[in-house]
């Protein structure tokens, strides 16, 4: 994918220069997680094919896997109807995609007045991180 191809104008970016992006297991269609990109982190995906997102608690991109080496491997990139949102086809390699160290973000359902954990955890977040902060 060439970046030239992408039109990075076309897309309705926030008032803090950030677009939500989703993740979704190019394969089963699980959606894995949602995170956020700024331009730099858009084109460096492109570029690189593989997640990059912008963190806003650390304020810096992130590549997805750089501490636990659980990637996303670029298969496909789109925009909504309204070009506000990013939707990204992964492979998700490890099997992990969330820091806890679930298959996906989403193990959380409500269920009797709570939200309760439905999701094993695969890898506990201590072993992926071996003492680094998830």
């Amino acid at each position: 994918m060439d970046i030239d191809q992408l039109d990075l104008d076309e897309i309705k970016w926030n008032e803090a220069g950030l677009v939500p992006a989703i993740a979704q297991e190019h394969d089963s269609g699980q959606v894995l997680m949602v995170a956020w990109m700024n331009r730099e982190a858009l084109s460096l995906t492109i570029q690189e094919q593989r997640a990059i997102y912008f963190s806003r608690s650390r304020q810096k991109l992130w590549r997805k896997g750089e501490e636990s080496g659980h990637i996303q491997v670029l298969k496909e990139i789109r925009i909504d109807c309204d070009s506000d949102v990013v939707l990204m086809q992964v492979e998700q390699l490890g099997g992990i995609a969330c820091h806890t160290g679930r298959h996906h973000c989403f193990y959380k359902r409500f269920e009797e007045g709570g939200w309760r954990d439905v999701e094993p955890v695969i890898k506990s977040a201590d072993e992926i991180y071996k003492g680094k902060s998830g």
